[in-house]
């Protein structure tokens, strides 16, 4: 009999406080570019409408984003809440799973947002009180493809622990890199996209009936395209970099990309039953239907995570898995996600 694959036991998300409507960002936003002087700002504000997003979450108050901001502020307010909010998110899925912080055997946070050292994981640890032995592995710089790299990273190192207890965390506070007096047009499309959230999974290292258990994982960095997606590094803070072809590639390169993939684990897109997917704005969703052939609004958990919580970078991913495990599906799913590099990235789950 072969070995049981790492197994998906229970996963919870979680997001700070404050609600930020996209009317009143609208609103806002339009108010302060007009203060600052730009001149052809309204050509880019149909970006908030077609974004189809209705609400975000924020780590602060929307007045906190009236005023300049610099990086030491920014920071310190990512690591204060980045550990609250993976706090709570974590405890959750320990519930779920039935297990207590002193039962977990490693951890892997990812993070893309602020920099922590000692890690987020070490300051978790020792804020849960999980056992002094636990292995810890934190991830940095995977972006928006974080969520779903980090689950394949995740089970790739629980095959090599069988048996073991894994805690997968990821979380970003992205609306933090808004930069008030920055009117490009990544920042406006950063404006009208970012928010914050975390999420916690537990990876069992040898599945059980009726879980959802991890199959081969992979990735495929697109040439030349370094400069289309990340952060550029200011005296104020991180800064978002987008590129407006990224909707254009993903429609052109994704179905090449994962149809590669796919050939490696001796399969094709037909043979996938539900593709689980980072929603990064409302076009790339339309564009991965458009690659992976399926009909127009398949992706509709996409949309709905998209609507309720904006872009929350690598976490993303994981509230889209969370909607689509309540449903209970059979089959086998394919996760992907795009990010820095520009990379795509795949994982395979067989829900039974």
């Amino acid at each position: 009999m072969p070995p049981l694959q790492p197994c998906l036991t229970a996963i919870a998300t979680a997001v700070p406080p404050y609600a930020l409507g996209q009317e009143e960002v609208t609103r806002r936003a339009r108010l302060l570019y007009a203060e600052l002087g730009a001149t052809d700002i309204e050509r880019v504000m149909p970006v908030f409408a077609n974004s189809t997003i209705e609400r975000r979450y924020s780590c602060v108050p929307i007045d906190w984003y009236e005023n300049p901001r610099g990086w030491t502020e920014r920071n310190a307010l990512y690591l204060e809440h980045a550990q609250s909010l993976l706090e709570r998110a974590a405890r959750d899925c320990l519930d779920r799973a039935g297990m207590r912080p002193r039962d977990i055997d490693a951890v892997v946070t990812v993070s893309t947002t602020g920099i922590a050292t000692p890690s987020l994981d070490a300051l978790l640890s020792n804020r849960m009180g999980m056992r002094p032995d636990v292995k810890r592995l934190p991830i940095f710089g995977l972006g928006c493809a974080g969520g779903v790299l980090g689950l394949a990273r995740a089970a790739d190192w629980l095959r090599a622990m069988p048996g073991a207890r894994l805690l997968f965390l990821v979380v970003e506070l992205c609306a933090l890199s808004f930069r008030r007096n920055d009117t490009s047009k990544s920042n406006v499309v950063a404006t009208a996209l970012f928010g914050d959230g975390a999420a916690a999974a537990i990876l069992t290292g040898e599945g059980t009936d009726g879980c959802a258990a991890f199959g081969p994982g992979g990735e495929h960095l697109f040439p030349d395209t370094l400069g289309i997606m990340g952060w550029d590094v200011g005296e104020d803070g991180l800064k978002a970099v987008f590129s407006r072809d990224i909707p254009a590639l993903v429609k052109r390169e994704m179905r090449d990309a994962s149809s590669a993939f796919l050939a490696r684990c001796r399969l094709t897109l037909h043979d996938v039953d539900r593709f689980v997917c980072h929603p990064g704005g409302a076009k790339v969703v339309a564009a991965l239907e458009d690659a992976f052939g399926i009909a127009e609004n398949t992706l509709m958990v996409e949309r709905e995570v998209l609507r309720d919580y904006g872009n929350m970078s690598a976490a993303t991913l994981l509230f889209v898995l969370e909607r689509v495990m309540r449903q209970r599906p059979r089959g086998r799913m394919m996760l992907t996600a795009m990010g820095p590099g520009f990379t795509a990235g795949f994982q395979l789950l067989e829900a039974t």
